[in-house]
């Protein structure tokens, strides 16, 4: 028994060791720690996907200021005063967003949280899976709206409560154009028997992990046309 319980205080002290050791190596003023890796450098959206990187992506969106300075690694954008139009609709830490990455769109006002994990879909999701299934970059995003005043819609009609759209927590993306101009809209494609089909759920995929909700046309028709992507949620990925 005291052969086992030296074994194991030896082996919590070497771990206790080794965690000193990293946070140390991190905190290094030429710490050699990649900066992906390394916990105290900000969230780069081109740089590898780590074990941190959600840690990372979470303390970016958690004010104005370090979303910016995030969001300018992998996008470009102005920022603009926040917006407020009522008490339940407006934009906090507004940007209007026309770049990201290779791929130009339609300037868009929306948030830079919102703004920010669509760079971190667009760098680690939509295009590996464009040069994946069609060898081609991303020259285009199409989408339909961020913010938009308005309660939540469903099948049904208005459901009475205000929608994540009201306060650009979510955007509305409809397709893609490839680098060669070939126009993907998910409208289309989802259903499609070629290869547009395995992209567009690759793209719903990879959009759940960068999104706290995720809505496309499996969830229901009214969403046959976009994926429906939140900055803020529960989870929801369908």
């Amino acid at each position: 028994m005291r052969l086992i319980a030296s074994i194991a205080y030896s082996l919590l002290t070497l771990i206790l060791m080794a965690g000193v050791g990293a946070v140390l190596l991190a905190f290094a003023p030429n710490s050699p720690l990649p900066a992906e890796w390394n916990p105290t450098k900000s969230l780069n959206v081109t740089d590898p996907i780590t074990p941190i990187t959600q840690f990372k992506l979470q303390r970016a969106l958690a004010d104005g200021p370090s979303c910016y300075t995030a969001l300018a690694t992998g996008a470009r954008f102005d920022s603009l005063s926040d917006l407020i139009t009522s008490p339940q609709c407006g934009i906090a830490d507004r940007v209007s967003l026309s770049r990201i990455g290779s791929a130009s769109l339609r300037p868009v006002e929306t948030r830079c949280q919102t703004a920010l994990r669509l760079a971190m879909w667009f760098e680690h999701g939509i295009e590996p899976a464009a040069k994946q299934h069609f060898s081609q970059s991303i020259s285009q995003i199409q989408h339909s709206s961020s913010y938009s005043c308005r309660q939540i819609r469903s099948t049904n009609g208005s459901t009475g409560r205000m929608s994540t759209h009201a306060t650009a927590d979510s955007i509305d993306i409809s397709g893609v154009t490839l680098s060669d101009g070939r126009k993907l809209t998910l409208l289309s494609g989802w259903p499609s028997g070629d290869a547009r089909a395995p992209f567009f759920r690759d793209l719903r995929n990879s959009a759940c992990t960068w999104f706290r909700v995720t809505l496309g046309p499996d969830y229901n028709s009214l969403h046959a046309d976009h994926f429906h992507l939140q900055h803020t949620g529960w989870g929801l990925c369908r």
